[in-house]
């Protein structure tokens, strides 16, 4: 047997109780509005960096704690204390520079508000560009965000087309949503 070319493939004949597949069914493409769910999925997408998505999903919930719930404001205000608790926090990736670029990117994401509105507003703004030119952007914007960080980012939250094959049933679900990635596209 082929290996799968897709996660829709690597998820079809799962459990509908595996995290994999709810994350592919509920999550993975969808459009997101809110700025915190954003970071959300930014800091979890960092700290995959190296590992399994296995583990950043069996995580997910215990970051959401760790994180205030992704509060932006509060994570930016973040100080040598609440470092230390991520740091021996064993429910997360304890990893500083993880760590200290969740921090950072919740500082530039309220430097975006200002000048934009919201984060969301500052990825219309720049949308449509090239997995290249977004790299080249979030590089210069955000800390740890390399060429995969970037495209998987942009990728689960509706921005670059590729979440899923055309045959996969959430595919159409998210198509009637009117990603970004369909509205504009270079």
């Amino acid at each position: 047997m082929d290996a799968p070319k897709s996660y829709c493939e690597v998820v079809e004949p799962m459990e509908k109780e595996n995290l994999h597949r709810i994350y592919h069914d509920t999550s993975y493409g969808f459009p997101i509005e809110n700025d915190d769910e954003l970071f959300e999925r930014l800091v979890l997408e960092i700290n995959q960096a190296g590992l399994s998505w296995s583990t950043i999903l069996n995580k997910q919930q215990n970051f959401k704690a760790a994180y205030d719930q992704f509060n932006i404001v509060k994570v930016a205000s973040y100080r040598d204390q609440e470092i230390n608790r991520l740091l021996n926090d064993a429910g997360i990736i304890r990893n500083r520079l993880k760590i200290n670029a969740a921090i950072n990117n919740a500082k530039k994401i309220l430097e975006l508000r200002r000048e934009h509105g919201s984060f969301k507003n500052w990825l219309d703004f720049h949308h449509p560009k090239t997995r290249v030119e977004w790299t080249k952007l979030f590089k210069n914007t955000f800390t740890f965000t390399g060429g995969e960080i970037v495209n998987e980012f942009l990728m689960s939250i509706g921005y670059l087309k590729g979440s899923h094959i055309e045959s996969c049933k959430t595919h159409e679900a998210i198509k009637n949503l009117n990603p970004p990635w369909m509205i504009k596209s270079i």
